[in-house]
C-alpha cells in the first residue's frame, strides 16, 4: 500500500485521471473513506480521464449511474453503496451484469462489493486536519493488480 497527499480537490480530480489511464473494462474500484473526504471528486477525475459522459455527481440517491464513452472506451458505471443495508440490496444493484465491459466505481463499497471480483483496488482517503489536503491509499487486490500502488 502507499499513500499520496492531495492538496487540494483540483490534485484530486487529476489523481482520478491518472488512474483512469490504468483502468480497464473489467475492472472494480472500491472507495471508502468519511462523508465528504473526496470520494466523488476523485470519480470526477476517473470519469475525466476515460472521457465519459457527465455530470458526475454523487449517486447517494440514485444508487448507480452509468456515464457511457464519449471515444469508444468502456462506460463508467458510479455506484453508491452508502444507503444499502446488505449483501442482498448490493445483488438488487446488478452490478455484476455490467461489470466485465465496464469500469465499476463503488463509493461506500468497502464491506460490500468485494465479492463482485477478485480483482480489484481498493482505494480509502482520509482528510488532514487543519486544511483541504486529502491522503489517499491505493491497495491492489487479485492478480491483475498484484503489486499495484498508486
Amino acid at each position: 500500500m502507499n499513500a499520496e497527499r492531495l492538496p487540494t480537490a483540483e490534485d484530486m480530480r487529476a489523481y482520478g485521471a491518472r488512474l483512469a489511464a490504468r483502468l480497464r473494462p473489467g475492472d472494480l474500484v472500491v472507495l471508502s473513506g468519511p462523508l465528504g473526504a473526496g470520494k466523488t471528486t476523485l470519480v470526477q477525475g476517473i470519469a475525466e480521464g476515460l472521457k465519459v459522459r457527465g455530470p458526475i455527481t454523487s449517486p447517494t440517491f440514485v444508487i448507480a449511474r452509468v456515464h457511457p464513452s464519449l471515444r469508444q472506451g468502456p462506460p463508467l458505471v458510479h455506484a453508491d453503496a452508502y444507503r444499502l443495508g446488505g449483501d442482498l440490496e448490493v445483488d438488487d444493484l446488478d452490478l455484476d451484469a455490467s461489470l466485465e465491459e465496464s469500469v465499476t466505481v463503488v463509493e461506500w463499497g468497502e464491506g460490500l462489493v468485494e465479492g463482485l471480483s477478485e480483482d480489484r483496488l481498493e482505494i480509502h482517503i482520509d482528510r488532514e486536519t487543519g486544511d483541504d489536503a486529502r491522503v489517499v491509499t491505493l491497495r491492489g487486490v487479485g492478480a491483475r493488480w498484484s503489486g499495484e500502488t498508486a
